[in-house]
């Protein structure tokens, strides 16, 4: 019963991002075709005449058209569904809440970038460069930053009280050569049942995050393994690694969105480069570039999340604790164990869960 239900609820998950990414890629292709682009910037240079504020017009109008457009969808598979298949019973004002955070720290980050992009298109023709500079250091910036500023937001986090358990994963950690200030809790039980641990921050702002779920309902060795394939990551410098190859694709991927904001011009009726008429093209090239880019990025990310999983097992030695801890993840975060292999190469971060256990089961 429960593999039914994931299946259904991952395969109307599947469908309803699909027609998501059609809606998007039809709402910009139609403003970037049809002279909407060019509409919105000749109305902002009507109220204004700074080029910065020009682009916040435009930007703005843009990302609240596309925020519209999505809305029912998005409301389908954040809230209808995940009640529907008990992943979700967090109050409809607190679920309100969250996605109005979520969605104001979006807008307030993405139109900052758009500024950024703009900025460096006025200056010089090398913008692609320097974007990818800057979004490399910013991306650098908010790992350290999240779970001091960000989880915050939308978690209450509190230290452990179990002093026990802390010291166990604290000398876990010790053991794999990570250092970390300290463990601590996040409510998640008050929004869903699904359960999971993280270690987050760089340096001196490194911390294990346990959600209370995992806390509460897992045993210490099933907690243990859980961490340890966290562990995992910070000893083989994925997060370096991560953060190398999203570099690397990010000089690609500005590079060609250059070459074709440039094909544009005066085809798409904006005038040159800097034109914030050209934000519609220059947003859906930056889409489809993610789009292709996502099957590379995946296929790279299971490389590391096996890695994690092999130096968990090495690390706790005891691979039933995982295998016990990977099933019980799989019940309550509704898993789909056994997606169809075209599926898993181009949507999967993670090694499908049913890899992932019979791999355990080989080393045990």
């Amino acid at each position: 019963m429960i593999e039914q239900d994931s299946a259904r609820y991952h395969r109307l998950q599947l469908w309803l991002s699909l027609t998501r990414l059609a809606l998007s890629a039809v709402y910009l292709a139609a403003l970037a075709f049809a002279g909407g682009g060019a509409a919105l910037a000749a109305f902002a240079a009507r109220l204004t005449a700074s080029a910065p504020a020009h682009v916040a017009i435009v930007a703005s109008a843009i990302g609240a058209g596309h925020t519209l457009l999505g809305l029912p969808l998005a409301w389908v598979s954040s809230w209808v569904l995940p009640r529907r298949y008990g992943l979700l019973h967090q109050p409809l004002s607190g679920w309100l809440a969250d996605r109005a955070k979520a969605a104001v720290l979006g807008a307030a980050i993405g139109l900052a970038g758009v500024e950024v992009i703009y900025a460096l298109l006025r200056v010089t023709p090398l913008w692609w460069l320097a974007a990818s500079a800057v979004a490399f250091a910013f991306s650098i910036a908010m790992t350290a930053v999240v779970p001091i500023w960000i989880l915050p937001m939308f978690f209450r986090l509190t230290p452990l009280a179990d002093a026990t358990l802390g010291a166990r994963l604290l000398a876990l950690a010790e053991r794999a050569g990570v250092r970390a200030i300290g463990v601590w809790i996040a409510d998640q039980s008050r929004k869903s049942r699904t359960a999971n641990a993280a270690v987050v921050g760089l340096g001196r702002t490194r911390r294990i995050l346990l959600y209370d779920t995992l806390a509460a309902g897992f045993r210490p060795e099933e907690i243990e393994a859980v961490l340890a394939h966290e562990l995992g990551h910070h000893v083989h410098g994925d997060v370096r690694r991560g953060l190398a190859v999203q570099g690397v694709l990010g000089v690609v991927t500005f590079w060609l969105a250059d070459q074709a904001l440039r094909a544009g011009v005066g085809r798409l009726g904006y005038g040159d480069v800097a034109d914030p008429a050209g934000l519609p093209w220059l947003a859906l090239v930056l889409a489809v570039l993610g789009l292709v880019v996502t099957p590379l990025v995946n296929a790279f990310s299971r490389r590391i999340e096996r890695e994690a999983d092999d130096f968990a097992l090495r690390l706790t030695r005891d691979p039933n604790g995982f295998i016990a801890a990977m099933e019980r993840l799989a019940t309550l975060n509704l898993a789909e164990r056994r997606p169809h292999p075209l599926k898993e190469a181009l949507l999967f971060s993670h090694p499908a869960l049913d890899r992932r256990i019979a791999r355990a089961r080989a080393v045990a």
